[in-house]
């Protein structure tokens, strides 16, 4: 597990560089798509923490000129806190997942992703879990390799262009991508690099890999931020190399963005 190449962010805790082994588990191939996450809604009547809240954090390129004003976040101002954004409303009021079905859910929290795994007798995969398969034996920063973009070919769903004013979209996508889109890797795993983030069960700390044990773990046993694996469609080499397999952040767990859903493990 872990990173301290020039690519990494060492602030985030990506290292030290460590060995871990990790019991046998299973891990869906896709994140939690739109559809799936409707069923559950229906089924259950879940409201997510964004719907409660009344907005969520979209990206400012995405909002239309005529646009009300909103609040940015400090040093990261690309990020609108919208209200009526939410699941079904990714970009606000007047949007839709209409075509977007086969898309990974956005604007859950980790709270939301708890409930949908308590409805579909499943769990939130460790953090170890989730290297493990998103590496799928490789010691790269991709599961494919060490490039970026390998001959040329986009593997993945992120920004290109000059973040964040203009994305060129040259990968095919301005914001999420199908579920299945491009190539999986050794292990059958799509997008684990790219498109959404993902939640993980593990409280967030900094500082656990100098201190993590070596079988099984499972993050601190406390926290503040749970979490989040594998970069999204908004990361760009200019401000955000965390489209790798090692990258890693933490978020509070009621909180929810245009670029931040999960996949499911037993």
């Amino acid at each position: 597990m872990g990173d301290e190449s020039a690519w990494a962010y060492l602030g985030d805790g990506e290292g030290p560089v460590h060995e871990v082994s990790v019991n046998p588990f299973a891990i869906d191939p896709y994140a939690v798509t739109n559809v799936a996450f409707a069923q559950f809604v229906d089924a259950t009547g879940h409201v997510t923490d964004a719907e409660r809240y009344e907005w969520s954090f979209v990206f400012g390129g995405f909002l239309p000129d005529d646009a009300p004003e909103t609040r940015g976040v400090v040093g990261a101002e690309w990020w609108r806190q919208l209200y009526g954004a939410n699941w079904r409303h990714p970009e606000g009021p007047g949007s839709s997942i209409e075509g977007r079905l086969d898309h990974p859910v956005v604007h859950v929290s980790w709270n939301d992703a708890q409930a949908y795994c308590a409805w579909s007798d499943t769990r939130l995969p460790t953090e170890a879990e989730w290297e493990y398969a998103a590496r799928a034996g490789s010691p790269s920063p991709f599961p494919w390799g060490d490039e970026l973009e390998p001959n040329g070919e986009h593997r993945m769903n992120v920004f290109q262009g000059e973040f964040p004013r203009h994305n060129t979209c040259l990968d095919g996508y301005a914001a999420t991508a199908p579920v299945d889109a491009f190539p999986p890797n050794a292990f059958g795993l799509h997008n684990v690099t790219g498109n959404v983030w993902e939640w993980c069960e593990d409280w967030y700390s900094p500082n656990y890999y100098s201190q993590s044990p070596r079988q099984d773990p499972r993050g601190p046993t406390t926290g503040t931020t749970r979490v989040e694996r594998g970069g999204s469609y908004l990361c760009h080499a200019s401000y955000c190399r965390r489209y790798r397999v090692s990258a890693r952040l933490g978020a509070e767990p009621e909180s929810s963005t245009g670029n931040l859903g999960f996949r499911v493990a037993r």
